[in-house]
C-alpha cells in the first residue's frame, strides 16, 4: 500500500481539538504546505509542539495570528507577537520548556522511555508540580515524554518508501518528532522511487514515516 497521499487525506487525520509537533526551528524545516491547508480547512482548537511559535505571518505562526491554537509548547515564543497578545488576553494557553528538555522529552517518546533526569529548573518555578529525584547526591527533576497525534514533518528529498534527508539545519527537530507521534506525516520537497535515495545519506528511516505528501505538487 503506497505512503503517498494528497493533502486532503492529510487533513482527515487533523482534527479539530488535536495535538499536533510541527518540525522546524524559526520555520526552517517546517512543512509550509500542510500549514497552509490547515488554515484553510479552517481546523482550530490545536494544542501544537514546535521548537517555537514561529512569525506571524509566516510557517506555522500563522495559525496562531489565525487563532486555531489554544495552546503552545515550546521553548521560546518571542519572535511572533501574536503569542504573547493572546497569552496576556487569556486567549492562548503557552507551556515554555527549555530547548534541551523539549527535544528530550520528544526523544523519550520517540524511544518509550518514561522520561528523562534533568538538572535543568531545579530550584526554579519550572520545578513546580515536577517530581524531584536524587541521584549520588544530586537533584534531578523527571522530565516526562511528549507525544502527539500527528508529527509534521519536512524532508528535502524524500522516497516513496518514506525515507528522508535533509538540507542543512533543517533536521533540527525533523528527526526526533519523527517516531514521537501516533502519526507521521513529512512533506517532501522532492518525492523520488524508492532506491534513489543512497542509504548512506538517509537521516530518518522510513520505518518511522506513516504517510507522505508531495510538497512540489501542492
Amino acid at each position: 500500500m503506497s505512503k503517498v497521499i494528497s493533502m486532503e487525506q492529510v487533513l482527515s487525520h487533523i482534527k479539530d481539538g488535536s495535538t499536533i509537533m510541527v518540525a522546524g526551528f524559526a520555520e526552517v524545516g517546517t512543512p509550509m504546505g500542510i500549514i497552509d491547508a490547515i488554515l484553510d480547512a479552517g481546523i482550530k482548537d490545536l494544542t501544537v509542539i514546535s521548537n517555537d511559535s514561529g512569525w506571524e505571518d509566516r510557517g506555522w505562526g500563522k495559525l496562531i495570528t489565525a487563532k486555531r491554537v489554544k495552546k503552545v509548547i515550546a521553548s521560546h515564543i518571542g519572535m511572533n507577537k501574536q503569542s504573547g497578545v493572546q497569552l496576556n488576553a487569556g486567549e492562548l494557553e503557552v507551556e515554555l520548556i527549555p530547548q534541551g528538555t523539549l527535544a528530550e522529552r520528544i526523544r523519550c517518546a520517540a524511544f518509550g522511555l518514561g522520561g528523562v533526569l534533568t538538572p535543568t529548573g531545579i530550584g526554579t518555578t519550572v520545578e513546580q508540580g515536577k517530581e524531584v529525584i536524587e541521584v549520588k547526591g544530586k537533584k534531578y527533576l523527571l522530565e516526562e515524554p511528549l507525544t502527539a497525534d500527528v508529527a509534521l514533518l519536512c524532508g528535502a528529498k524524500v522516497d516513496k518508501a518514506g525515507n528522508i534527508t535533509y538540507k542543512g539545519a533543517m533536521v533540527n527537530f525533523n528527526q526526533v518528532m519523527a517516531g514521537a507521534a501516533d502519526i507521521t506525516i513529512v512533506e517532501a520537497e522532492e518525492l523520488v522511487e524508492i532506491g534513489e535515495i543512497d542509504p548512506n545519506f538517509v537521516v530518518t528511516s522510513g520505518i518511522f514515516v506513516d504517510y507522505i505528501v508531495d510538497g512540489g505538487a501542492n
